[in-house]
């Protein structure tokens, strides 16, 4: 099914496309792959099942501070604004035209708890002080390819200082990076619990926490509740999560 065009941009970047289907609206950076979908009528709702995995840490803790890198058309920031209402969400996003129409057509919460950083994540997090943040979602795309940054080691050195010490880390992936190489290796040095997620468009989020903790039956209450507030199909999403160490 084909799409109507809404708005094209263009930056130093590439290029922005919007993007309207019957019920959907996406944002793609002039290529096949769709960086943001949001659903028109509901534009809090991920569509994209590895966007909703992305979310499931939030079963097991409920942060006062969320760190978003990558911002895209903004639905994971509005997801966390509208389940967590006292949360203070801080997105980090590297192109100020993404932002710009994130706000224009994705409608990106215009929120007090919603702080926006146009910089290089790298930077942003080197500034931050230990301990200061409850989550961090990494998803950094460009048109082609994910972001280097989020396979290297030192990168997960600086979030997991960053991160309390109850925090939790979540990573998506284009592919599984190897569970026996130095990048995994640093993920098992940094976080007491190492879990990971297949999408079924083989996206793989790769979730991190830094302490212990039991894995939810997918029948447990909390996920209907949860469920209540942000219908994403949480009990399936959590049936689905693997142990990797």
């Amino acid at each position: 099914m084909k799409g109507n065009i809404v708005h094209f941009a263009r930056d130093d970047l590439g290029g922005i496309l919007v993007i309207d289907y019957r019920k959907h609206r996406v944002m793609t950076f002039d290529s096949v792959f769709e960086q943001s979908k949001i659903a028109r009528r509901r534009p809090h709702l991920p569509v994209h099942e590895y966007s909703r995995a992305m979310l499931l840490p939030v079963a097991f803790s409920q942060p006062a501070h969320v760190s978003i890198l990558g911002l895209g058309g903004g639905v994971i920031a509005n997801a966390l604004l509208h389940l967590l209402p006292e949360c203070q969400v801080h997105a980090v996003e590297l192109r100020q035209a993404v932002v710009d129409v994130a706000r224009e057509y994705f409608d990106l919460a215009d929120s007090p708890r919603l702080k926006v950083t146009i910089e290089d994540a790298r930077n942003v997090l080197a500034g931050l002080p230990a301990g200061h943040t409850g989550l961090i979602l990494a998803d950094m795309y460009s048109a082609e390819r994910m972001s280097p940054i989020q396979v290297q080691r030192e990168f997960i050195r600086q979030c997991s200082r960053v991160l309390t010490d109850s925090g939790w880390i979540a990573l998506n992936y284009h592919r599984t990076p190897d569970l026996n190489g130095p990048f995994f290796n640093q993920l098992k040095q940094e976080f007491a619990v190492v879990l990971a997620f297949k999408s079924k468009t083989n996206n793989t989020v790769i979730y991190g926490s830094k302490k212990p903790f039991e894995l939810l039956a997918s029948t447990d209450p909390h996920l209907k509740s949860l469920e209540e507030v942000l219908p994403i199909d949480w009990r399936r999403l959590m049936a689905r999560v693997i142990a990797l160490s």
